[in-house]
C-alpha cells in the first residue's frame, strides 16, 4: 500500500513539473514576442480620468521606438517594483499562506475528518450523501479556491462510493468534477474573484448575487447529472463505464463507516470554528467599506494566524505545524514565478508605450459590434488561453490589465468581466487533456481519458450553454 502511495506522489510531482515548464516556456515566449513587437507597433496614449480609466476617443498615436533588451530580460524581477508591485507582492504572499494553511489542513487529516463526519451522519441516505458530498467539494472550491488540494481525497471518496454500491466514475464526479466546478462557479474564490476584484479596484463581494445564483444552478446540474447516472447503474450495473475494474476493487473493499474518535471530533470542531471565522471576516470585509480595499492583507493574516493556532491545537509535535506550512508554501512558489512572468508582459507593453495602442486596436475592432458579441469574444479569448496556461492567477495578471479598461469603454462592467473570466477559465480544467490535475485523478482511478470524455461531454456542453445564457442575461440587466 505504501508503495502505491509513493508511486502516486512521484506521478503527481512529475506531471506538475511538466505542466509548469510548459507554461513557463509559453510565458517566456510571450515576453520575447512582446519585446519584438515593440519594434513594429507605434507608441500611443489615451487620456485618463481621475479614477485612471481611459477616456474613449482620446487616443493619440506616436512613433515606433521599441524597448531596450535589458528591460525585457529583467521584467520578471522589476515587476515587483513597478506601480502595481505592492499588489503583486501581497497576492503572492497570500497564495503562499493559503497553500501552507491548506497543506496543514490536509496533513492533519482535517479535510478527511470533515468528509468522514458528513458520510457517517448520512451514510444510510445514499442520494442525500451524494448531494451533500458534492456541496462539500463545490463550496470549498467556490469559497476558498481549493481544487488540487481536494483531489487528494479522491481515493477515500471513491472507496466510499463503492461501499454504497456505486462505481469509480461516481467517485470522480463527486470529488474531481465537483471540486473543479465549484472553483469555476466562484463566489469568493481568492485565486480568481479575489485577485481579479483587487486588480479591478472593486469589492470582492461586488456582484456576488449573480455568482451565487450561477453556483446554485451549477450545483443543481452536477447533482442531476450524477444522480441520473447512479440511477442508471443501480438498475443495470453493467452500464457502468468502470464495471469490470470495480468488480475487482469491491472484492477487496474494506471501507467501514465507524464512529469517529475523540481526537477526530476535536479536530473537526477546531477546523469548523476556523472556517466559520474566515467566512465571518469575508462578510465583514464586504460590509465595512473602509477595509474592503485591504481584503487580501486581512485574509492573509487571519488565515495564517488561524491556521497556526488550529495546528498547535491538533498536532502533538508543535514544530510539525511550521513544517507543514512551509512545505505547502514551497509548493506554491512556482505559481509566484508564473505570476511574475505573466505580469512582465503587461509591464513591457506599458514601458514601451504600446499598451494603449493595442487597447485602441481592440476597442476599434469591437466598436460598433453588439455588446453581446463582445462578451462572447472575451469568453472565447480566455477559453483559448486556458488551453495553454492552466494557472488561474497567471492568466488574470496576463489579461485583466488589458481587458478591464477595454470593457469600461465598451460598456461591460468589471463584475461581468470577472464572471466571464471564471466561467471560461475553470470548467474546462476537467476536460482538457493538458490539465495535470485531471490526468492525476484519472490515473489514480485507473480510468482512461476516452471514458472520461464519453462520460462528461454532455455536462460540459450544458455548462457552456448555461454560461453563455448567464453572461447574456447579466449584460441585458446591466450587471
Amino acid at each position: 500500500m505504501k508503495k502505491n502511495n509513493k508511486t502516486q506522489e512521484k506521478s503527481f510531482a512529475s506531471i506538475s513539473a511538466k505542466s509548469f515548464v510548459s507554461v513557463v516556456i509559453i510565458l517566456l515566449s510571450l515576453i520575447m514576442i512582446c519585446g519584438l513587437i515593440t519594434l513594429f507597433i507605434p507608441q500611443g496614449s489615451f487620456q485618463r480620468n481621475e479614477a485612471g480609466e481611459i477616456i474613449a476617443g482620446t487616443y493619440t498615436a506616436g512613433s515606433v521606438q521599441g524597448i531596450a533588451f535589458w528591460r525585457i530580460i529583467t521584467a520578471p524581477f522589476r515587476v515587483f517594483f513597478s506601480d502595481g508591485g505592492i499588489t503583486i507582492i501581497m497576492i503572492c504572499i497570500f497564495l503562499l499562506i493559503m497553500s501552507g494553511v491548506f497543506n496543514l489542513l490536509d496533513k492533519t487529516n482535517g479535510l478527511r475528518i470533515i468528509m468522514n463526519k458528513l458520510v457517517h451522519k448520512f451514510g444510510n441516505k445514499k442520494k442525500l450523501v451524494i448531494c451533500l458530498s458534492i456541496l462539500f467539494f463545490m463550496l470549498f472550491g467556490s469559497l476558498f479556491g481549493l481544487f488540487e488540494e481536494l483531489v487528494t481525497l479522491l481515493p477515500f471518496v471513491t472507496l466510499f462510493m463503492l461501499s454504497l454500491g456505486f462505481d469509480t466514475m461516481t467517485g470522480l464526479g463527486v470529488c474531481l468534477l465537483a471540486a473543479c466546478f465549484g472553483f469555476s462557479a466562484a463566489i469568493t474564490n481568492p485565486f480568481s474573484i479575489g485577485i481579479a476584484s483587487n486588480l479591478a479596484g472593486i469589492n470582492t463581494l461586488s456582484g456576488a448575487w449573480l455568482r451565487i445564483i450561477f453556483f446554485i444552478l451549477i450545483y443543481a446540474i452536477v447533482c442531476f447529472f450524477i444522480l441520473r447516472y447512479i440511477k442508471k447503474i443501480s438498475k443495470k450495473p453493467e452500464f457502468s463505464l468502470t464495471f469490470d475494474n470495480d468488480k475487482l476493487k469491491k472484492e477487496n473493499l474494506c471501507f467501514d463507516i465507524n464512529e469517529t474518535s475523540k481526537k477526530d471530533n476535536k479536530i473537526f470542531k477546531i477546523y469548523l470554528i476556523f472556517f466559520i471565522i474566515q467566512l465571518t471576516f469575508l462578510l465583514l470585509i464586504a460590509a465595512i467599506r473602509p477595509i474592503s480595499g485591504y481584503a487580501i492583507p486581512i485574509l492573509s493574516v487571519t488565515f495564517l494566524v488561524g491556521g497556526i493556532i488550529c495546528g498547535m491545537l491538533v498536532v502533538e509535535k508543535k514544530t510539525d505545524v511550521f513544517k507543514y506550512l512551509g512545505k505547502g508554501a514551497l509548493a506554491m512558489l512556482p505559481a509566484v514565478l508564473l505570476i511574475a512572468l505573466a505580469s512582465s508582459v503587461n509591464l513591457i507593453m506599458q514601458e514601451s508605450g504600446i499598451l494603449d495602442t493595442i487597447m485602441n486596436t481592440v476597442i476599434n475592432f469591437l466598436d460598433g459590434q453588439n455588446r453581446f458579441v463582445c462578451i462572447l469574444y472575451i469568453y472565447l479569448l480566455i477559453l483559448i488561453l486556458q488551453v495553454f496556461i492552466g494557472s488561474a492567477s497567471a492568466k488574470i495578471f496576463l489579461v485583466m490589465p488589458i481587458l478591464i479598461p477595454i470593457c469600461s469603454v465598451i460598456g461591460i462592467s468589471p463584475n461581468l468581466l470577472i464572471l466571464t473570466y471564471c466561467m471560461a477559465d475553470g470548467f474546462s480544467d476537467v476536460f482538457l487533456p493538458t490539465n495535470p490535475v485531471l490526468l492525476i485523478g484519472l490515473s489514480m482511478s485507473n480510468v482512461s481519458y476516452g471514458k472520461w470524455v464519453k462520460w462528461t461531454w454532455k455536462i460540459q456542453l450544458s455548462i457552456l450553454v448555461l454560461s453563455v445564457l448567464i453572461l447574456l442575461f447579466g449584460l441585458s440587466i446591466g450587471f
